[in-house]
Formats: structure tokens, sequence, C-alpha cells
């Protein structure tokens, strides 16, 4: 049986002001490609579908026209969880339609999937956090628990833990449980959610840059090991890198966003995440590299002509750009800049202070000329000269007073 695992969608993203939409489509119709390609059995998204809470009318439409067509028409299964960016109850809200259609959307993590009988699969049972499909090409059946986001307060609201217990044990003690009940060698057993998750004892993994953080203090951490035995492979969401915390035997697995979101991933490769399994049997997986959409780059110049011809070479980037300077960009250089790339996202400015030494403080004449006086106030304040185009600005503005 093959899976397809992809995650962190985030539909409807801006970066700054530039739109993503159409890096979406193309990424999105890619993946398409891809689950025909190696002809998936099942899909799996695992969480971050989209960016808000309130997603665009765009967005929106984006998501269910690929949702549809992963499922070709009804025929392959697609699970999708909602990651700390969605809102649980406007993922919920489709459900009803979507699942006659095969696409089941899951919002909350105490969901209970309502059984259901399509043309070439169905639900055979279903219990909160788990369901088994069973379809008509496989003679066993595909198990999966899930478990969509939700912060510490509201899973053990869900699942009634003590109040002094954390997330990891009360995570282990929940899917333990559905994994004792549920989870035998007879069928495929994956566990997929929407969580900051990490092996016990490793380095702390890097949440994406602006994303909203889900590792706030011990009590929000969770670690592999609270994974049931019984589980052969891990769809995780969250972390925007490609990453196994597990082992090449029972992988946990963030198959990673499907574009760069930040500057702090520029340079990442993007992937969806091909699993072969077969019930109580080594497992299979492939990483398969998501070629659409813009790359990102961050680049550092001092000289203005270099950057302009780095910007020359690599139009279809996006980037962040640095120019480090003893002064400020004049509005002449700024210009240039722009009019040789329409991708810069950030242009940064970054002063050399080598005019004034750090913390040590500089008395300024107040008896001086107005602008020699101008002058030092500025060298006080940014560690550098004013540039003549500020000169002259300060003395067009002095003249009028």
């Amino acid at each position: 049986m093959k899976i397809l695992h992809t995650a962190d969608w985030h539909l409807g993203k801006k970066l700054d002001h530039y739109t993503r939409i159409e890096e979406q489509i193309e990424v999105l119709d890619e993946m398409v490609s891809i689950a025909e390609e190696h002809a998936v059995d099942i899909v799996l998204v695992a969480g971050d579908l989209f960016d808000t809470f309130h997603p665009s009318t765009e967005a929106v439409d984006l998501f269910y026209k690929t949702l549809k067509r992963l499922t070709k028409n009804g025929k392959r299964p697609v699970i999708a969880i909602a990651g700390n960016h969605d809102s649980p109850s406007f993922i919920d809200a489709p459900d009803p339609l979507a699942r006659e259609c095969g696409i089941f959307l899951i919002g909350y993590p105490q969901t209970k999937v309502l059984p259901i009988t399509l043309e070439d699969f169905k639900i055979t049972r279903s219990e909160v956090g788990f369901i088994e499909l069973k379809l008509h090409s496989y003679d066993y059946p595909f198990r999966l628990i899930h478990t969509p986001y939700a912060n510490e307060l509201r899973l053990k609201q869900y699942f009634g833990e003590e109040k002094d217990k954390g997330l990891n044990q009360v995570l282990a003690s929940h899917w333990g449980q559905l994994a004792h009940d549920f989870c035998d060698s007879n069928g495929v057993n994956v566990l997929m959610t929407h969580l900051y998750m990490n092996s016990r004892g490793a380095a702390l993994l890097d949440e994406p840059e602006g994303e909203k953080p889900l590792k706030i203090g011990n009590a929000d951490l969770v670690f592999a090991d609270a994974i049931p035995q019984a589980i052969q492979y891990t769809a995780l969401g969250h972390l925007h890198a490609y990453n196994n915390i597990g082992s090449d035997e029972k992988p946990v697995v963030y198959s990673s966003s499907i574009l760069p979101y930040s500057f702090s991933e520029a340079g990442q490769e993007k992937f969806v995440n091909i699993v072969e399994l077969e019930p109580n049997q080594p497992i299979s997986q492939t990483a398969i590299r998501l070629r659409s959409g813009k790359k990102l780059a961050r680049k550092s110049f001092t000289k203005i002509e270099d950057a302009v011809n780095w910007l020359s070479s690599n139009p279809d980037v996006l980037v962040e750009l640095t120019i480090e300077s003893s002064t400020y960009l004049t509005a002449e250089e700024r210009k240039m800049l722009y009019q040789n790339h329409d991708g810069i996202v950030y242009l940064i400015p970054k002063v050399q202070n080598d005019i004034i030494a750090p913390n040590v403080t500089q008395t300024i004449n107040l008896d001086q000329d107005i602008r020699d006086l101008f002058r030092d106030y500025f060298k006080s304040k940014h560690q550098q000269e004013p540039n003549s185009e500020l000169m002259q600005l300060f003395d067009e503005i002095n003249r009028l007073d």
C-alpha cells in the first residue's frame, strides 16, 4: 500500500507583500502529478492547510480543488488534519459533504469520523482519534491514529487527563490505548499529528522563522518514544524542513512545507514523502523533491555594482538583500536596485559602524552652527556621517524655516 505524506501547505500565505498563490498552484499541480505517477493509494495532509484562521476565497478554492484532484473523484482517500494555523471549526465544517467525495477533514483531536462506504473503499471502524479504512484492492486494512493540533489545555480537556500530566504523557496514554485496541499486525498502522515532536535527548529542532511556536516550555515537548510500537510510520506536520527523527525501520517524518515560507528557509529543499507499507513488514520510503515555486535567497554585498550584477543574473528568486556600506543608501541607489529586480522582498541597509566606537558617549557642542549641530547629532544616533543627499534635504528644510 502506497501513501503520500505532505504537510504545511499554508495556502494564502504571503512573504511580506508578495503573494505566493501562483507558486502554490504550481506546486500542488506537481503534487497531483506525483500522486498519479507513483500510483499512491492514500494521501495524508498533516496540518497547516491554510496560513490563517480566516483564509481568502482564493486559498479555499485552491484547497478544495486540489483535494478533489488528489482523491481522483472519490477513488483515493485523502485525510487532512488541522494544524496550529488552521481553525478547527473551519476545517470540520465541509466534512459531511467532502466525505462523500472520499475526503476526510479532521479539525479537533476528539473527532470520531462517521463510517461510510464508497465505490473503492469504506470506513470499517472508527473511534475518537482513530479510523480504519478497507481499500477494495487490498486484503488488509489501513489504520490511522490521528491527532490534529491542540494545545496542552485543550488535549487534557478532550481526553480527561489529570492536570499535572504533561502533554507527552497525555498523548502517550491516548495513542497507546488506541494502538492496543485496534492496531494489530494484520493491517498497516500509521499515526498522523501536527505537533512539535523530537527524539528524547536530541538537540532541539528549530521552528520556522515567523511560525507560531508550539514548543513553549517543557510541558509542550512531545517525544518520539510516545509513539506506540505498533505504529509503522508517523506523519508529522509543523516543522518546514524534511526530517526523519525516527529510524529507517520506523520513520517519524516531517515531510516539509511545500514552499520556503521565510528567509530562514533559503536554500532549503522541499519534499513529499512516498511510503510503502505491508502488515508486519519493513517499510520503504522515498522523499520526492518538489521543483515548483521560486527559490529564496539571502544575499549581502558591499558594492552596489556587485548587487546589481547578481540580481540581473538571478531574476526568478525572491531575495532578502543586505547592502553593507559606510553611508545610508541614496534614493538613486535604491531605485537602481529595484529596477534590476522585481523580487526584492527586503532591502536592508547595514551601516558599518566605524565612525564612533560602540558604547562610547560623544559630547555635542551646542554652540556650533545648526548644520554642524545636525551632523553631530546624526553621528551620535547612527554612528555614521549623514550622506550628501540627507544634508541637502536638511538644508532645504532649514531654508523653509
